[in-house]
């Protein structure tokens, strides 16, 4: 089983509260549970209390995810969500409710209508073609301005203006803000856990 330090179960355990949030923090390896692929308008999310997928809205404009996009298990963001990822250069659609382990290669530092909701940058970790990115600035400028574009202007529609790209930071930022996600999770989700 790809991660999971339990013995098998004829219930199936949410993945969102057991597998931890690093394959392996030295190669900066994440476990990233996949919500939507790019060039989707869809916005999916985990339910946190059963780890399924649910439609949380439609894109209120023709704006589509540049990227495929997911979330960090045992980590909690400010905004009341895990932490999500950014999983760029994808050659292939992932499927929505698998795992796949994703290499940091930043972090995107996002205000969401006044709510902190960071945004790790990562490439998949088992794709060849991807072994030469280790930063986001790799990239390139053009790379950066689509993604502070549609991330300053996806909800226009609904609440112009609200949303601000704060900065890209480097992995060991990125690594930090993971760090900091997985104590929040561990004081404010752990311990309302039940079974």
């Amino acid at each position: 089983m790809a991660n999971i330090d339990q013995p098998p179960s004829r219930t199936m355990p949410n993945l969102l509260h057991v597998l931890p949030a690093f394959a392996d923090a030295d190669a900066l390896r994440l476990n990233v549970i996949v919500e939507l692929n790019s060039m989707t308008i869809n916005k999916y999310e985990l339910i946190t209390e059963t780890g399924h997928l649910k439609l949380d809205r439609v894109g209120y404009s023709s704006l589509a995810y540049p990227f495929a996009y997911g979330c960090i298990p045992r980590t909690w963001d400010e905004d009341g969500d895990p932490l999500d990822v950014e999983i760029v250069n994808v050659t292939e659609p992932l499927v929505p409710g698998s795992v796949v382990e994703a290499r940091i290669i930043g972090i995107m530092t996002f205000d969401d209508g006044g709510e902190v909701d960071d945004k790790v940058i990562a490439v998949l970790a088992d794709d060849k073609r991807q072994d030469h990115i280790t930063s986001f600035e790799q990239l390139g400028e053009q790379w950066l301005k689509e993604t502070q574009y549609y991330w300053e202007h996806y909800k226009d529609l609904k609440k112009p203006g609200t949303c601000r790209v704060n900065g890209f930071l480097n992995n060991d930022e990125a690594v930090r803000i993971v760090r900091e996600c997985e104590q929040r999770y561990v004081e404010t989700i752990e311990p309302k856990l039940v079974g």
